[in-house]
């Protein structure tokens, strides 16, 4: 499995950034898939997760209405396109596996992550 995300860059808050997230090794369309975050001094989390089909995502509260995930199958590619970025927002940006257990969504992964990519936000 590969994993490569890129689009991350600097940008002053009220910006916007598009990352995409590349995979192979898998079949792409029956996965659902997530992106997480880890800003500095802080835990990895989920922000954003997408089924398989691309037809449902659901997001952390802190990004809802600013971040939309969306994923092209036919090309293995998913991306988070982010809106109103805030400085809150910086952090190492990875796409992975995710899992779901009843109507909650779990971190998961395909074994290891990618390099990621950095989101860093200027106030």
């Amino acid at each position: 499995v590969q994993l490569v995300e890129s689009g991350g860059g600097l940008v002053q808050a009220g910006g916007s950034l598009r990352l995409s997230c590349a995979v192979s090794g898998i079949t792409f369309s029956v996965n659902a898939l997530a992106w997480y975050r880890q800003a500095p001094g802080k835990q990895r989390e989920l922000v954003a997760a997408i089924t398989a089909r691309g037809d449902s995502a659901e997001y952390i509260d802190s990004v809802k209405g600013r971040f939309t995930a969306s994923r092209d199958n036919a090309k293995s590619e998913m991306y988070l396109q982010m809106n109103n970025l805030k400085p809150e927002d910086t952090a190492v940006y990875w796409c992975n596996a995710v899992g779901k257990y009843g109507s909650k969504w779990s971190p998961a992964d395909f074994g290891f992550w990618g390099q990621g990519t950095q989101v860093t936000v200027s106030s």
